[in-house]
């Protein structure tokens, strides 16, 4: 596995991409993980939470996955990368600049991810990598249900 020195940003240029790499882990949404993000975050929406009501009223057909699930869901799904930032003290997770809900997850399906690395600069906290993740219901790759910019330094 290639090393790069985390301040190095001359270096770092190589791992920034047009391309995304490989697909992550897949995680099978159910209804019961469902229900415990609704009873975490109190939002219990029927389209989330009621499979019956959701197969008669919905344009859907069935229950949802809430987007900020699929969200949460990242971390779950990663890849290995094919590179190792050494060198650095910290990792901050810094925020976004972008995150849209571009389809549905419906409860029952398996989803995945896959990520590039859009952007790499030096600030004066340290060095800023702009990661682009996309989450794709699998059997629909065409086109992402979930596009997230994740910000993070290292330090």
């Amino acid at each position: 596995m290639k090393q790069y020195q985390y301040d190095d940003i001359d270096a770092l240029q190589d791992l920034v991409s047009e391309e995304f790499g490989p697909w992550g882990q897949e995680v099978q949404v159910s209804q019961e993980m469902v229900n415990q993000f609704a009873e975490l975050t109190g939002d219990d929406y029927w389209i989330h939470t009621d499979p019956e009501r959701a197969a008669k009223e919905s344009p859907f057909g069935c229950t949802v996955a809430h987007g900020f699930l699929t969200l949460v869901l990242l971390p779950r799904m990663s890849g290995r990368p094919s590179y190792e930032v050494v060198g650095f003290n910290n990792m901050l997770n810094y925020g976004s600049d972008k995150l849209r809900f571009t389809g549905v997850v419906p409860v029952g399906c398996s989803i995945r991810s896959r990520s590039r690395i859009k952007e790499i600069g030096a600030t004066a906290k340290g060095t800023k990598f702009v990661m682009e993740q996309h989450v794709h219901v699998v059997g629909q790759d065409e086109r992402p249900a979930l596009i997230y910019e994740l910000i993070f330094i290292y330090m």
